[in-house]
């Protein structure tokens, strides 16, 4: 008898994304049959993804080149072909949009990289992306900066959708969870609907005991009196820092939420990035067996999705449960001079780096492929 996972993880609140898109898999009909068999409620995209898509094969040459004889530069032909995916795949997602009354059933688009510090040119893009893509189910990605607090806010205030994305520490997720509320406020205060809105907070995980586990290994060959206690930290701060958040999730929306909730108002549910796992060392499933809980969602790269469909285990909501363990976890961490903030604003900037590589390297692709 065979388990369905993806059934579980909803009843414990949790909604599975697909981390992927391609043209040959909305084609082939892999997507259509995740989203139609229940598996998935969503997809997220960024320019890494894309990269991926356009580089793996061929299945873009004839749309590339028939654009490129229409006179289009390569960062044109990008925005046409991301844009065509992610209809394509919306399309596919209305059925679930429409069920859930709008709880799922989007996809996500990002904005370019390099507008990541530029709160004008970051809501402009976002508009005309929302605008382009013509789907009530599109999410826009933005990034969770400084400047990206402000964008998402004015976006929000003007009716998009946002799946804000690069969130590491609890001080950067605080900042974006109160920007969602100041925008439905904002939007009462206007007369404006609320209910018909819904966002994200997309909160790394994976990264972080990336950053922290070669911290930790350090600082036990410096210290043998601690290197017991260091060693049994090492994959323990990605998850202890997701639950810091969740709890700080369940606070904000709670009966400070209300007068929000009263005009249906949606929470801004979290939603955990990164959740595959990089070190052999660790349980495939670290990152989503310890994870599930009401109003979350976790977006799973192909790999881990197929991990989870084979032998995940979804049994309770553990993203409430070990909260004390999770916070001795922190407190051992900030004992042992392991800066957790500072190594999140590193990887959030890392994190906007590595997007403009991938798309600076896709363009040059497209280039190549345009030229002929």
């Amino acid at each position: 008898m065979s388990i369905d996972r993806a059934a579980l993880a909803r009843g414990l609140g949790q909604s599975l994304w697909y981390d992927n898109i391609s043209r040959a898999l909305l084609r082939d009909g892999t997507i259509a049959k995740l989203v139609s068999g229940g598996v998935i409620t969503g997809i997220t995209t960024n320019p890494a993804i894309f990269q991926k898509a356009v580089e793996g094969g061929g299945d873009y040459d004839g749309e590339i080149a028939a654009l490129a004889r229409e006179g289009l530069a390569a960062e044109a032909i990008y925005d046409r072909l991301t844009i065509a995916d992610v209809q394509a795949a919306a399309d596919l997602l209305k059925p679930v949009w429409e069920r859930t009354q709008g709880k799922d059933g989007y996809v996500s688009l990002e904005v370019l990289p390099r507008f990541a510090a530029d709160v004008a040119a970051t809501v402009a893009e976002g508009k005309r992306l929302f605008k382009e893509c013509a789907r009530q189910n599109v999410m826009i990605k933005v990034p969770g900066t400084k400047a990206g607090v402000d964008a998402f806010r004015q976006l929000t205030e003007a009716g998009v959708h946002v799946n804000v994305t690069l969130l590491f520490s609890l001080e950067q997720y605080e900042a974006i969870a109160q920007a969602w509320i100041a925008a439905l406020r904002y939007r009462m205060k206007k007369g404006f609907a609320i209910h018909t809105l819904a966002s994200v907070a997309s909160f790394f995980v994976s990264r972080v005991d990336n950053a922290v586990d070669p911290l930790l290994d350090q600082k036990a060959v410096a210290d043998a009196g601690a290197r017991a206690e260091l060693l049994q930290l090492r994959g323990k701060a990605a998850v202890a820092n997701c639950k810091a958040a969740y709890a700080r999730f369940r606070e904000l929306f709670g009966r400070d939420f209300d007068d929000c909730r009263a005009k249906g108002g949606r929470v801004q549910r979290m939603l955990w990035a990164s959740t595959s796992t990089k070190n052999p060392a660790y349980d495939d499933l670290l990152y989503v067996e310890n994870l599930f809980g009401p109003d979350t969602v976790n977006t799973l790269p192909p790999a881990t999705l197929d991990a989870f469909l084979h032998h995940g285990a979804a049994r309770s909501a553990t993203v409430l449960e070990k909260q004390g363990e999770a916070l001795e976890t922190l407190k051992a961490l900030a004992h042992h001079e392991v800066d957790l903030d500072a190594i999140c604003r590193k990887l959030q900037d890392d994190g906007v780096a590595a997007f403009a590589k991938s798309f600076d390297t896709l363009i040059a692709a497209i280039e190549t492929k345009r030229r002929g």
